[in-house]
């Protein structure tokens, strides 16, 4: 097994190959993959559809000289492979040597760190301008999937390199029919009549924008793929390679089901069932089926969605009910904020759904479009915990530093399933403001909640007692649980539970009454420090005669954690939080 592949140790490598061995080459991948996703997982779907046209690039090029720039870089699993990381697809025991995108410190063959959509051309954009300054010659190619051509980045990078730039520039469009869930917008319409007419349509988006032009309809072809590349290689103008690919090759199941396959859990390869058994009852499942009720009976309700309908839950039959109460912006969160208000302004009742690593696109549209106008726009953020997503380009654990300081922007942490079902209730329904609502990221719990929450940055205590007031914020509720019944149980008093629920405002009231009994205030949080909710907490008790403790992430980029072993190492097991009370307070 991995007779041609074992061979590869460089893109010097594939250049020996023959013909019938660049095949073999392809067959290896793809079996590499197999062994490696069928046991920890990773975006299948892009990798199973790129794998021809990488080995192409690095027959043609000359990596790294010739500089490589992957769109989110979920399809590098190849390119990997061809610059000396096989072991990290073929050894079990090397999987965790290979991050699931492109990373400079594992090659020098990898340019960036990236894993949101829309980047490459305007990163390339940046390499081929540097080339030029110093009088260099080497090829920058950008590869950019089609549904990363709907983001905005993408669109800014393409207008740029049409007009403005004026040398070697090559931006391969790897166009298999498939965002995440299905191609929306126009520009997917546009490359299907490209690919009709076999890329001769004088409705040409690219050219209207100055940018040459190529379409190969075998994208899957190495030879073809070889042939078109070595046209366009050490080219003195921009140009776009169009290719037609099959999203998911090599995998009957994912060829048909590309949605499903676009990233997979561990799974048994004959069967294609996954490796896991998720709960019967989780948030994502719990929102859908709040959505689908809600559009049932309220015709002003809309779900907007980036792209993203999974992060609700929203399979395609789903979808389909929904019909006009359901749009799917493609990768465009600045426009889905900005849709929303207008929504909003106009009577009706929108929802935004995403994850919360991508909210960050569109900062500058929630704080301008939305919260200066105070606009009742519901944004719900999912994976906004430590225990979600854990690659270092993903990440959920900045939304509350990074929102909860917006001006009029509401944002709630919900800490059950009859919680979180009232406040996305209460938010769709009032009037008064924009809110954001992080789902909680553990397992569903059930605990009695208000229905109402007019008064803003209104906490709840859940528990009454002395010398200690432990505010543990939305799905970190259950560890103030476990902390409150192991301090009593150790320390031999009872201490306050609080459950804050508002992660972007502060109850004066509440806290100037705990000074009366309390000596220390400790705060828990699924997210970073600076900047967020416990800071909030401390700086009200700054020139007041109490020990305030917050416990959460530190500001850092962490990459691929185990998530109790991070809580360990930042000090939040009860033991380590108790050990910590025993010499802030008098017994």
């Amino acid at each position: 097994m991995y007779d041609v592949l074992k061979t590869i140790n460089s893109p010097a490598d594939v250049k020996k190959l023959n013909n019938k061995d660049l095949e073999i080459l392809a067959e290896d991948i793809r079996e590499a993959l197999f062994n490696r996703l069928t046991k920890v997982g990773g975006h299948f779907g892009p990798n199973f559809g790129i794998v021809e046209a990488e080995i192409a690039m690095h027959y043609v090029f000359n990596s790294p000289e010739d500089k490589f720039v992957f769109d989110v870089s979920h399809q590098s699993y190849p390119h990997k492979m061809l610059t000396g990381r096989k072991n990290g697809y073929i050894d079990d025991d090397c999987f965790s040597e290979d991050s699931g995108y492109t990373n400079p410190d594992e090659s020098v063959h990898d340019w960036f760190n990236v894993g949101h959509t829309s980047t490459s051309i305007s990163l390339a954009t940046g390499l081929a301008k540097a080339r030029d300054l110093r009088g260099g010659k080497e090829n920058v190619v950008a590869l950019i999937g089609d549904g990363s051509l709907t983001g905005g980045e993408a669109l800014e990078g393409l207008d740029f390199v049409g007009s403005e730039l004026k040398s070697n520039f090559i931006i391969i469009v790897n166009d298999n029919q498939q965002c995440i869930a299905e191609g929306h917008c126009g520009i997917y319409h546009h490359l299907e009549e490209l690919r009709k007419t076999d890329g001769k349509s004088q409705n040409n988006f690219f050219k209207a924008l100055g940018l040459d032009y190529v379409y190969e309809k075998n994208g899957n072809d190495i030879l073809a793929m070889i042939k078109v590349l070595q046209k366009v290689k050490d080219i003195d103008h921009p140009i776009v390679v169009h290719i037609n690919t099959q999203k998911g090759k090599g995998y009957k199941l994912a060829e048909e089901n590309r949605e499903a396959w676009h990233w997979c859990m561990p799974f048994d390869r004959k069967t294609g069932k996954w490796n896991f058994e998720f709960p019967s009852e989780t948030y994502t499942s719990l929102t859908a089926e709040y959505i689908m009720n809600k559009a049932a009976k309220d015709k002003d309700f809309v779900v907007i969605t980036p792209a993203m309908p999974m992060t609700a839950g929203l399979l395609p039959e789903l979808r389909e009910k929904l019909k006009d109460q359901y749009v799917d912006v493609g990768i465009a969160e600045e426009h889905a904020v900005a849709m929303a208000s207008g929504v909003a302004k106009a009577g009706g009742k929108p929802l935004v759904v995403t994850a919360a690593t991508f909210m960050q696109r569109t900062y500058d549209q929630i704080s301008q479009d939305v919260c200066i106008n105070n606009n009742p726009v519901t944004i719900l953020l999912n994976y906004a915990s430590l225990e979600s997503l854990t690659d270092v380009t993903h990440l959920g654990i900045f939304a509350i530093a990074a929102f909860s300081n917006i001006p009029n922007l509401v944002v709630l942490a919900p800490s059950s399933k009859q919680e979180y079902l009232n406040m996305l209730d209460w938010s769709i329904e009032q009037k008064g403001h924009p809110v954001m609502i992080l789902i909680p990221g553990n397992e569903v719990t059930n605990r009695e909640a208000d229905k109402d929450y007019d008064v803003l940055n209104k906490f709840k205590v859940e528990k009454n007692g002395e010398k200690v007031a432990i505010l543990a914020l939305g799905d970190f509720y259950q560890r103030g649980e476990t902390l409150a019944f192991a301090i009593e149980k150790e320390l031999g008093f009872t201490p306050t539970l609080i459950n804050p629920r508002f992660a972007s405002g502060v109850d004066e009231k509440l806290l100037n009454d705990l000074l009366k009994n309390h000596q220390m205030v400790i705060t828990l949080e699924d997210g970073i420090l600076d900047g967020g909710f416990g800071q909030k907490i401390a700086a009200f008790y700054g020139d007041k005669d109490i020990k305030v403790k917050n416990y959460g992430l530190k500001k850092e980029f962490y990459d691929r954690y185990n998530p109790k072993e991070l809580l360990k190492q930042l000090g939040m097991t009860n033991e380590q939080i108790i050990a910590d009370i025993e010499v802030n307070i008098n017994f």
